[in-house]
């Protein structure tokens, strides 16, 4: 397991690809979803005071992850829609409950998803191994390729996040036109006005 900056420079390289399909500002909100739940999987740590968890035990599996994820997807897609449609600064004609519920649930998994794997690559150092198939398959998974405490490692998946974002944000052209796509025909007004 990588630290705290490794974790959220895991999260913004997992959610680079969203530029490709939300656009400028939705790939902005999409990253910030992802960060906010790069260390979900890290909950055991405070539940483990009041329930029998342990560290890298059900939380820091893909089931907890994507069950937390469309849950919390689904809350937001019924408490956030009004606000996204109300909001001005989100500029677009009506953003469907659905995109909000697919946006939000993605963001989450991706940030949760990311932790995993940052943990795949560093855990046996200092913490015991992951076996994020559980129930499926339940014996661990092990990478170890990265030490816990290299700030080479957790301020360079930060640097290289980070970088990865400016990249995107520098090149304004995204290719993937999906029903998902928010404020997509502004994205097209905006670089035709650029030609």
């Amino acid at each position: 397991m990588v630290d705290v900056t490794g974790h959220l420079g895991m999260a913004l390289l997992f959610a680079a690809p969203a530029w490709t399909v939300w656009g400028r500002r939705g790939a902005l909100g999409f990253a910030a979803f992802a960060l906010v739940t790069a260390m979900l999987p890290d909950t055991d740590l405070a539940l483990r005071h009041v329930l029998p968890v342990t560290h890298h035990g059900v939380t820091h599996t893909v089931l907890f992850v994507v069950l937390l994820s469309v849950l919390a997807g689904a809350v937001a897609a019924r408490y956030l829609t009004d606000w996204f449609n109300a909001n001005r600064r989100i500029r677009s004609t009506e953003i469907a409950s659905e995109t909000v519920f697919v946006f939000a649930t993605a963001g989450l998994i991706v940030g949760g998803i990311s932790h995993l794997f940052a943990d795949l690559l560093s855990a046996p150092d200092i913490a015991p191994p992951l076996s994020p198939f559980w129930p499926v398959y339940s014996e661990p998974v092990i990478i170890d390729v990265i030490y816990y405490g290299s700030p080479f490692w957790n301020f360079g998946l930060l640097a290289a996040g980070v970088a990865l974002h400016l990249l995107f944000a520098r090149n304004d052209r995204y290719p993937l036109e999906t029903r998902y796509r928010i404020g997509a025909a502004e994205d097209s007004q905006h670089r035709a006005s650029d030609d």
